[in-house]
Formats: structure tokens, sequence, C-alpha cells
């Protein structure tokens, strides 16, 4: 790196050490479950109008950021960095949060650590009370091989569960067309599992639309999105999808697995 990268990479770190210091003199309080409640039908009732179309993304983005505030999450697997762009445009510094299951391709830690430093949001590494290695101890090797349902709800349901505990609403990037199971997605909801929000904006869209977006707006990209991968999880447990197959046919393949249990 350049010296004119060592000072972008200085900047940008100052900047999101200063958002992190103003955030730390509000101490803005979680409101109860009733309220939080409240608001995600109030949110529902006006983004998704029994009268008139629903909000657009940029639109439900701004009222995630008006309403949350401080204690609004983004949750992103490094895919694409679409969902961040989107908010952070109404919410800079968001904390956006990866999931660190320790089975992750190099081209998604690549694309994390890129956004880290690149882009106005704060990456928050979430990990599983074990290491891999602390895992296979107990369980026994490639356990997501014989229980990938206990190897998800290990290293991803139950860390994020955890690190939801602080926030009052978190942003995923779930769409409609992605999946059957995911065909009746809102976009707010009430989450009663992790107790808070939750909000998807790119409900609505398609993985064209979420391509466009991204030339349109230079936002960065998982290089495995253009090698087949459409939908990308851990390594092992992900697999190229041929031309025509469901986008998410690729996970789990051959097993009777199709959702991870974090949006089930």
């Amino acid at each position: 790196m350049g010296a004119a990268g060592r000072a972008r990479a200085a900047e940008h770190e100052q900047a999101r050490a200063a958002h992190a210091a103003a955030r730390a003199l509000r101490g803005t309080r979680r409101r109860s479950d009733d309220e939080l409640r409240r608001l995600a039908a109030e949110g529902a009732a006006l983004l998704s109008p029994a009268d008139g179309p629903e909000a657009t993304a940029d639109e439900v983005a701004a009222w995630a950021s008006e309403t949350f505030g401080d204690l609004l999450a983004v949750a992103c697997s490094m895919a694409d960095l679409v969902l961040p762009h989107v908010v952070a445009q109404h919410a800079p510094w968001v904390d956006v949060l990866f999931l660190e299951t320790g089975y992750h391709f190099p081209e998604t830690l690549g694309t994390r650590d890129a956004a880290a430093g690149s882009m106005p949001i704060t990456v928050v590494d979430v990990a599983a009370a074990q290491s891999v290695a602390e895992q296979d101890a107990q369980y026994g090797p490639r356990l997501h091989e014989r229980d990938p349902g206990l190897c998800c709800a290990l290293r991803k349901v139950a860390p994020l569960h955890a690190a939801l505990g602080g926030y009052e609403a978190w942003v995923t990037g779930v769409r409609r067309d992605e999946a059957p199971t995911r065909t009746g997605t809102p976009l707010v909801t009430w989450d009663e599992k992790n107790r808070l929000v939750k909000i998807n904006p790119l409900a609505a869209w398609s993985f064209d639309d979420l391509l466009a977006y991204a030339a349109k707006h230079a936002v960065l990209i998982n290089p495995l999105l253009d090698d087949g991968y459409p939908s990308i999880g851990c390594a092992p447990c992900t697999r190229r999808v041929a031309p025509g197959e469901d986008p998410r046919s690729g996970r789990w393949a051959g097993l009777d697995k199709t959702e991870c249990g974090l949006h089930a």
C-alpha cells in the first residue's frame, strides 16, 4: 500500500473511531419488547400499506435508521455488500454482523476485510462459543456432514442470537425469490425468536436487481458470485449451481436441509 492508500486507511479508521466514541457517549437505552412490537407493527403498516405499493429498499432503510438509530444492526454473509451499502446511506458506520463460522471460503473473508477497510460500516465478527477444533473434540470431526442442523445451530444461530441481544432491530438481505421458504418474506416483522424487529429491505428484489445495484454503485461483491455460487455459505456445505438451477440448490446439496435456521 502506497502513501495515499495508507492515508485513506488512516482517515477511514479515524472516522470509524469518532463514530464509536460519539455512540458510546449517547448510551442509547434499549426499549421494551412491547414497545418494539408496536414499532414493528407500525413499520409494517407504513411500509407495506394494504392500499398502496410497498416502500422501496431506500425508504425502508431510511425508516430503520430513523427509528432505531444506534441500536440497528445489519446481518451480512459477505456474498455481497449491497445491503450494508443501502443501509449505510442512512446509517453510516452501522454495525454489520458477520458470522465467523471458521468454515468460510477465502474469498468470503477477503470480501469482509475489503468492506471493513473501505466502506462506512463497522464490521463485527460474531464467533461461536467453541472454535472448530473444540467443536470437533466434543462432537467429532465433520459435524456438518453428520448433523448439519446442529453445526449451524452451534456456529450460526446461537452466536447470532447472543449478538442481537444488544440491538432493537436487525436488517437482513432475505429476498422472496431465493427459495419457496422465503416467498412470504415481509419488509418488517417482529422476530419472536430473537426478540427484536426484523427488517428485510430487499425482500422484493431479484438476483438481477442485486447485481444491477452493485454495478451502478460500484459495490463490493464476493468473486464467488461470478464463479457459479449465487448463494454462498460455509465452504464444506456449498457447491456451484448449474445454469437454471434454484439459486440455493448449492447449499447443503444432497441433504434434507434448505435453511441454516437464522430465518426459520
